[in-house]
């Protein structure tokens, strides 16, 4: 039996479509926007930046990550310090409350995608998303 052959644009998009779909799903109950999510991401990953440093990162305007930074720091998830060898520059800091913040999104988006997983496949699906994973991985 010949194997059947997979057209990769096709794929793609199926791929793009599925892997949106999830990720809209897991962001209804979130309770950090996404923009802030992603800023408090790069601070724990990278450590202290700038607001310049972090709009480049987020590639958007030095304004609208400013805008982004306040509310994070309004709301205690951030905090700002002098750079240590430049007295003119402010770092942005993810504080201990951030980042609980970002791990219990993080951990309430992976405690969803596991229900989902045990609820809605079966073992040898589960098998076959696992080494699936493994090819997303390849392919980030």
């Amino acid at each position: 039996m010949p194997m059947e052959t997979v057209d990769p644009l096709e794929l793609a998009a199926e791929l793009r479509l599925a892997i949106g779909t999830l990720v809209r799903r897991l962001r209804v109950d979130d309770e950090l926007p996404q923009n802030q999510a992603a800023v408090l991401g790069w601070l724990v990953r990278e450590g202290p930046r700038t607001t310049s440093e972090l709009a480049a990162l987020q590639r958007v305007r030095h304004q609208s990550m400013a805008r982004t930074v306040s509310l994070l720091t309004e709301a205690g998830l951030v905090e700002q310090q002098r750079h240590a060898t430049d007295g003119r520059k402010l770092l942005v800091a993810a504080t201990g409350t951030g980042i609980a913040a970002l791990q219990a999104q993080r951990s309430r988006r992976e405690g969803s995608i596991a229900a989902a997983i045990s609820e809605r496949l079966t073992p040898q699906e589960q098998r076959q998303l696992r080494d699936g994973v493994a090819l997303l991985r390849r392919l980030a």
